[in-house]
């Protein structure tokens, strides 16, 4: 296991300086300036040195491995400095977004809160509900349960995000004045009342996502699980005595997480990218928003990082995914 994983990650290096460049050449590709917004009465000179000063006036190549160095090195140094109160990477050129002048690593930190809370809840709540209505659908195959699972797997997996979002918003908002409409991300939560509140603007986007979520996961979990109760071990296993709960919660269960551990762990870096339309309709302001708003404004700086960002953690995810199946089950052996 030890030699698998080291050369998967051996492995990963090359793919994510692959992607890096593909993300860098499609966004120089990419129509748009950023000096578009800049009055026709500024002078030809003063945008001149204004290029220069945000580096576009150097060769794309010179430009690529200028983000390498600021993303893979510099910005971990600020992020040390932030952390441990020293003063490393005072004198390094940091990563600016070309809107707000600010560094990219700190506009990222400043929404992640935002998006962990509402998208990592969402997904969260949505893998705690799959897998047992995958389960027990499996296991009452036809049954009221697994139709009426199957009917809301359908409804959720089929309707969009933000048909849902809007329809929530329409019925407990503005028919039944539940919950709020807006995601207040200026609330700070310092007491019980705050916290109420909290949790009352987060129901929503959290239900939207997590309907989503379990419609996909539970029917992943359900053709897992049907596929291992036909298997000779489970026929033994219950031949041999052992009891039923033993052979679908231990046995089944675990063998039928393998397929179901890719499309989780491949769903965890959606939390990171955070829910760009769900995000919209409800006004959270995470890293989608910040995403959609860099992409109108032509931020490149701020796109790129954002979706390298995405990138890497797929990578990353992709290989805990690989190790969990060698945990999951002991015949896999990658040596």
């Amino acid at each position: 296991m030890f030699t698998y994983t080291l050369r998967r990650l051996l492995t990963a290096i090359p793919t994510v300086l692959i992607i890096s460049l593909v993300i860098f050449m499609l966004l120089e590709l990419a129509p748009g300036d950023p000096m578009s917004d800049v009055p026709l009465t500024v002078p030809p000179e003063v945008k001149a040195k204004m290029r220069e000063a945000l580096g576009l006036d150097q060769p794309s190549w010179v430009r690529y491995l200028l983000w390498l160095k600021q993303f893979f090195w510099v910005e971990p140094v600020h992020l040390f400095d932030h952390w441990f109160g020293t003063a490393y990477g005072t004198d390094m050129q940091r990563v600016i977004s070309w809107q707000t002048r600010s560094p990219v690593s700190e506009l990222i930190l400043q929404r992640l809160p935002q998006t962990l809370w509402v998208v990592g809840m969402g997904y969260l709540v949505g893998v705690a509900l799959a897998v047992p209505i995958g389960v027990i659908s499996a296991y009452r195959q036809y049954s009221w349960f697994d139709q009426f699972g199957t009917f809301i797997s359908m409804v959720g997996f089929s309707v969009p995000t933000f048909f849902t979002g809007v329809l929530m918003i329409v019925v407990f908002s503005v028919q039944l004045n539940w919950f709020p409409s807006i995601y207040d991300t200026t609330l700070v939560v310092n007491s019980w009342s705050t916290f109420w509140r909290q949790v009352q603007q987060m129901v929503m986007p959290v239900a939207v996502l997590a309907l989503y979520n379990a419609a996909q996961i539970s029917r992943y979990m359900r053709a897992a699980m049907l596929d291992n109760l036909q298997q000779d071990y489970v026929r033994t296993a219950r031949a041999k005595g052992m009891r039923e709960k033993v052979v679908v919660l231990v046995h089944v269960l675990r063998n039928s997480m393998i397929p179901v551990v890719t499309v989780i762990a491949l769903g965890v870096p959606s939390i990171f990218a955070g829910a760009i339309i769900t995000e919209q309709v409800f006004k959270v302001n995470g890293l989608g928003h910040l995403l959609i708003n860099a992409i109108q404004v032509n931020d490149l700086p701020l796109v790129q990082s954002l979706t390298f960002i995405f990138a890497v953690l797929i990578v990353a995810f992709n290989l805990i995914a690989d190790v969990l199946y060698g945990i999951l089950d002991p015949r896999i052996r990658y040596d």
